[in-house]
């Protein structure tokens, strides 16, 4: 099952993609006088087997019967198809190509960093770049969903724990991150963690470390690799975290970029990402994520 976050007024709405269509559940609930009206993807997500099962049911039979509410896909407005995630966690330096772009030694054990909710925004939104950067970079990853609460899990069972995946671009401002020894506040600023457009299952997922990811620059390819390439895999990933903090449903996880971001190249052919720039990232799949960067606005810091 694919699952969307669309903006209805100022509300954050759940959507299921079923073949073209985009279906609107809380609209389609209220016409088929469902018992429970699901509006949002934190709640499918905290579903246990058999429930998650019942929706999906519902929502193909009012496909089929054609009682089910489609969004006009012209002017939608997407949200992050994960809307409120406990935790982002993210992996650093998790793809072989991209350490040695890096000349960065292949890490023993996960480099871990965490990003916040500020962050989060959804396909085809506009992101600022902020003035205190020079050096935006792109960066495409899988997303690991967490489906049911998670500690101690081995690495045998730790997939059986996923809800499901989605694409993600990690922005990074290289000049903040490299500011100190700690990488947050490269990662961390308005709108850095484009999330979708869709949530997808695991069950229609398959081995999450054998899809193909892209990156693409005003359409010129830049990242294009395969999660084979991973140095820990999902599975490692997830029961490592699990043996030092809880995984809530919903928590996402960042699992690390491929070789072909803009820190890989010489100094002198690095070019980062400007105003009117167009980054897409894609992931087998999961779906194509599009973002246009504009320029922010001169501000006046005040004691107001």
């Amino acid at each position: 099952m694919k699952l969307a976050t669309f903006i209805k007024g100022e509300n954050q709405k759940l959507a299921v993609q079923i073949e073209n269509n985009l279906i609107d559940i809380e609209e389609t609930a209220k016409k088929n006088e469902w018992n429970n009206i699901v509006t949002d993807v934190m709640q499918v997500i905290e579903f246990n087997q058999s429930e998650l099962k019942d929706f999906e049911i519902k929502v193909n039979e009012a496909v089929t019967n054609g009682s089910a509410v489609a969004i006009e896909e012209e002017g939608i407005i997407y949200g992050p198809s994960v809307t409120k995630p406990h935790k982002i966690i993210c992996v650093g330096l998790n793809y072989r190509r991209h350490a040695d772009e890096t000349n960065a030694p292949y890490p023993e054990v996960p480099i871990l960093f965490n990003k916040f909710d500020n962050t989060l925004t959804g396909h085809q939104s506009e992101i600022v770049i902020p003035n205190v950067t020079n050096e935006l970079d792109y960066e495409v990853e899988l997303g690991i969903v967490i489906g049911k609460k998670t500690k101690n899990v081995t690495q045998e069972a730790a997939l059986s724990h996923v809800f499901g995946y989605c694409t993600v671009n990690d922005l990074s401002a290289r000049d903040l991150q490299m500011r100190t020894q700690q990488w947050l506040l490269g990662k961390t600023c308005d709108d850095f963690s484009p999330v979708g457009p869709f949530l997808v299952t695991a069950d229609e997922v398959g081995d999450p470390n054998n899809l193909n990811l892209k990156t693409y620059v005003n359409n010129e390819i830049r990242q294009n690799s395969n999660t084979s390439d991973m140095i820990f895999s999902c599975a490692e990933i997830v029961s490592y975290i699990s043996q030092h903090m809880t995984l809530e449903p919903g928590d996402l996880i960042l699992t690390g970029t491929p070789e072909g971001v803009v820190l890989g190249l010489p100094a002198d052919q690095r070019v980062y990402i400007q105003p009117g720039d167009v980054v897409t990232v894609e992931i087998e799949k999961l779906g194509t994520l599009t973002n246009k960067f504009v320029q922010e606005s001169e501000k006046v810091l005040t004691n107001a």
